[in-house]
Parts: C-alpha cells; sequence; structure tokens
C-alpha cells in the first residue's frame, strides 16, 4: 500500500460517538485500535515493513529505505551521479500514513503512529517487523539481525559472529570490511548471509556454495583450501603410484635420476 496515495487518516477519540468516548473515558476497552499499531505491516517496500519513507540529503529524493535508493542510483547513466546512501546523515522521514514530512523520531508527530515497531535512532532504521530480532550493536555501528544473544563482536574481524564461532575461527584484520570476492558486493552491511573459510577471509554463502558447485576448492583470495583436502591428496598419490610411466618416458627419466646422482656426489 502507497502511503502517499492512500491518504487515511487514524480514528482519533474525538471521532468516537459518544458512548464509546465515555466508555474510553471510564477505563473500559473500545474496539477502536491502538493509535501507534495502526497500519502495522501494511506498508514499506519489498525490504522491510515499515509505515514511514526517507528524505535522502544526499540527492534530496524520497524513498522508503536506503536498498530502495541505492538501488535507484547505482544504474543511472551517468557514472558520476551514481553513489550510495550514509544511513546516519538521514533528517528527515515522511509518515506513510497521513504523509507529513517531519524530524526523523520514532513516532508521528501528527498521526501518532509507529514508523517501526523497531527503531534506532543512530541508524534511521525502521521495521515493523520484529520476528527478525534486530540489534543494535554499537561496535559496528549498524543493526544486525539474529538477536543479541547469538552473536558476539569479534574486535579484529571487525564484525558480528555466531556465537558458535567464538574462540572457534580464524581471525583476519577487518576481514568483513572487504568485498566479496565472487559478487564484489561490501561484506560489511550486505543484508545477504556470510561464510567464514577456514583460513578467515569471508565471502556471502551464496557465492560459496556456487564456488563449491563448481568444483573450485581453494579461497580466492589466499588459495588455501576451504576443506581438509589430505584425503583427497592421498587418493590422487594412489593413483599417480598405480599407474606405470611411459615407456617413452622410462629412459628419459632415468637418465635424469643419474645425472642428478652424479651432480650430488661431485658437490
Amino acid at each position: 500500500m502507497n502511503g502517499e496515495e492512500d491518504n487515511i487518516p487514524i480514528p482519533s477519540l474525538v471521532d468516537q460517538p459518544q458512548e464509546n468516548q465515555e466508555a474510553a473515558g471510564d477505563g473500559e476497552s473500545t474496539d477502536q485500535p491502538n493509535r501507534e499499531d495502526y497500519g502495522k505491516t501494511l506498508y514499506g517496500c519489498e525490504h522491510y515493513r515499515r509505515r514511514c519513507k526517507l528524505r535522502t540529503p544526499c540527492c534530496n529524493q524520497v524513498f522508503t529505505c536506503r536498498h530502495c535508493h541505492n538501488e535507484a542510483m547505482s544504474v543511472l547513466s551517468n557514472p558520476k551521479e551514481r553513489h550510495e546512501l550514509v544511513r546516519q546523515d538521514v533528517k528527515q522521514v515522511i509518515c506513510a500514513v497521513c504523509n507529513i514530512e517531519q524530524e526523523v523520531s520514532g513516532l508521528c508527530s501528527n498521526c501518532g503512529v509507529k514508523f517501526g515497531e523497531y527503531f534506532c535512532h543512530i541508524c534511521r532504521f525502521y521495521d515493523d517487523d520484529t520476528t527478525k530480532k534486530q540489534f543494535h550493536c554499537h561496535d559496528c555501528g549498524i543493526c544486525r539481525v539474529g538477536g543479541r544473544e547469538n552473536y558476539f563482536h569479534c574486535p579484529k574481524c571487525g564484525s558480528c559472529y555466531s556465537i558458535e564461532l567464538r574462540d572457534n575461527h580464524s581471525c583476519v584484520e577487518n576481514s568483513m570490511k572487504n568485498h566479496c570476492p565472487i559478487c564484489y558486493e561490501f561484506l560489511f552491511d550486505s543484508i545477504k548471509g556470510t561464510t567464514i573459510m577456514k583460513c578467515g577471509h569471508t565471502m556471502h554463502m551464496d557465492c560459496y556454495s556456487e564456488m563449491i558447485s563448481q568444483s573450485q576448492y581453494r579461497c580466492p583470495i589466499c588459495s588455501k583450501s576451504v576443506f581438509n583436502m589430505s584425503r583427497t591428496w592421498e587418493r590422487l598419490d594412489l593413483e599417480i603410484e598405480a599407474t606405470a610411466m611411459p615407456e617413452e618416458y622410462r629412459y628419459e627419466l632415468g637418465l635424469l635420476e643419474s645425472l642428478l646422482s652424479w651432480w650430488v656426489w661431485n658437490l
């Protein structure tokens, strides 16, 4: 539902019949919905459910979220005009219910609805879907999803990781503040899932799965194996030992061995 087109007023106490006003005044429950919850999950974009839009200070346009902005700006014909939104720079939001522009806050100053069940004033981030268990990491400086109790911040890697990886991963300085070596998207604030390889380098989980499906088992950054390949090397060694040397190479190999023996003997 588009908030700019469907400018639906929220029922207020004075709009109710007299008997409902009296009941509300006596503390009795009414059928009127909570003002703050009005329109919950009905507004937003493909990325987030929220009841406001952002006035982007970089280009003075209106977008539902920073991802909508970045996607639109990344396809501009003039490369010099392409840019990304710095979320902390947003100063103004527009209520999706009453269409009133105002300073960043958790509630609409005009109609009183919540812009999002989850609200982070630092990130200017709103979301009605709290099943994601959003939380703000002060060390990362941005909001994460998955529940604070399920993650810890690794100061050397420079990002939040699952508690299963505490003291159980190879640290690489600021490994998450790099681009995915496959798709080259910046990993630190990517909304896609990431994985840590044995070497400590990181990449998108989808990119990792695609790499493995192509029988590529080395880190694209440092070329170290992403699996324990000892069994594979043992199997290859056995196959090589079981393969007879072709006749045309036997003489040359014997001659090479003789020359090496002579050279070692005369050192």
